[in-house]
């Protein structure tokens, strides 16, 4: 994985073909919802269970590989998030790399749903750096349902990247990855051991607390939710304490869900310092984005003045954490 470059020419192509035959854009979901929901599964390219680990890797093509993940809520008021994703894919992987925010992208999907009540609460891909990034996009199941309790299954997400995601950008060169988890919800209270020996496999016998599992993930990840304008969460005070409260400055509020693809590739050029802010909303609008850029300076406007957390090497991916299991 991780080898080849991504083809603009190619990726219009394949998406005119598809429109020409009448062919869903997410067929994969198509596909499902037409068979009894008992019958609902990930697609094995992009089910965790089982996986020891989703690598992102240097490669003769890409020798300064850096990690982005990028994991939606599909839950039912999230559904249209990665749809103006696959839409915009195209324009994100210019943003980065045309405009220099990073060498070598490598960009890996997954969607996140309610591990209480959804058939299939976690997706996750791999990275890739060519147009099989488009392909695992479009192969999530946008199942739409979710618990209607108030929360989603997010840490269970950032736990699998935590534990079971490695990357050279880390190991050889001590830098940390993006993390970009988009939803509208909170947490679970608990991240629940039977929710993991179940959905992951690995034999955890208590639960852990989630914000343990958020700072061991933010040891080698930048880590942002962003909270898209489309639910009756985005002004719930609720939210915006719990998610700050985790991240600080990196909770981030969208007020145009389209602008999505737009807030990520800015926030890397800001965080890797390439760009200030300023530049980064005169390259949105050089590439089209005029709109967006409003809501991307919105977003951003308290993020501006962070800095690249960069660190030695460590000696094994696997070192000491702070998840305590209690």
């Amino acid at each position: 994985m991780g080898h080849g470059k991504w083809d603009d020419n190619a990726y219009a192509a394949a998406k005119t073909f598809r429109a020409a035959k009448g062919i869903d854009d997410f067929g994969y979901t198509a596909a499902l919802r037409s068979r009894p929901s008992k019958e609902w599964k990930a697609d094995p390219s992009l089910d965790p269970k089982g996986v020891v680990a989703r690598e992102c890797r240097d490669s003769p093509d890409h020798a300064d590989s850096t990690p982005i993940a990028v994991l939606f809520d599909v839950t039912g008021s999230m559904g249209r998030v990665p749809q103006i994703m696959q839409r915009k894919l195209g324009k994100l992987h210019g943003l980065l790399q045309r405009k220099g925010y990073l060498a070598d992208p490598q960009l890996m999907f997954g969607g996140i749903g309610d591990a209480d009540s959804d058939r299939v609460p976690l997706q996750v891909g791999q990275f890739e750096s060519d147009n099989r990034m488009d392909e695992q996009l479009r192969t999530i199941f946008l199942e739409g349902n979710g618990g209607g309790q108030k929360s989603e299954s997010y840490e269970l997400a950032a736990y699998f990247v935590a534990r079971h995601v490695v990357t050279d950008a880390w190991q050889k060169r001590g830098r940390k990855g993006y993390l970009f988890l988009i939803g509208d919800e909170l947490n679970k209270p608990r991240l629940e051991a039977r929710h993991i020996r179940r959905i992951i496999g690995d034999d955890v016998k208590q639960d852990i607390d989630p914000a343990s599992v958020y700072r061991e993930l933010s040891r080698k990840w930048h880590v942002y939710f962003v909270l898209p304008d489309q639910s009756s969460y985005y002004h719930d005070q609720d939210i915006a304490d719990h998610w700050r409260d985790l991240l600080g400055q990196r909770f981030l509020k969208l007020d145009d869900p389209g602008a999505v693809c737009e807030l990520i590739a800015a926030t890397i050029g800001v965080e890797e310092r390439v760009v200030d802010l300023d530049q980064a909303l005169v390259d949105l609008a050089e590439v089209g984005s005029v709109a967006e850029s409003a809501a991307v300076g919105k977003a951003l406007v308290h993020v501006g003045g962070t800095t690249v957390a960069t660190t030695t090497a460590p000696p094994r991916l696997d070192g000491p954490d702070d998840v305590t299991l209690t």
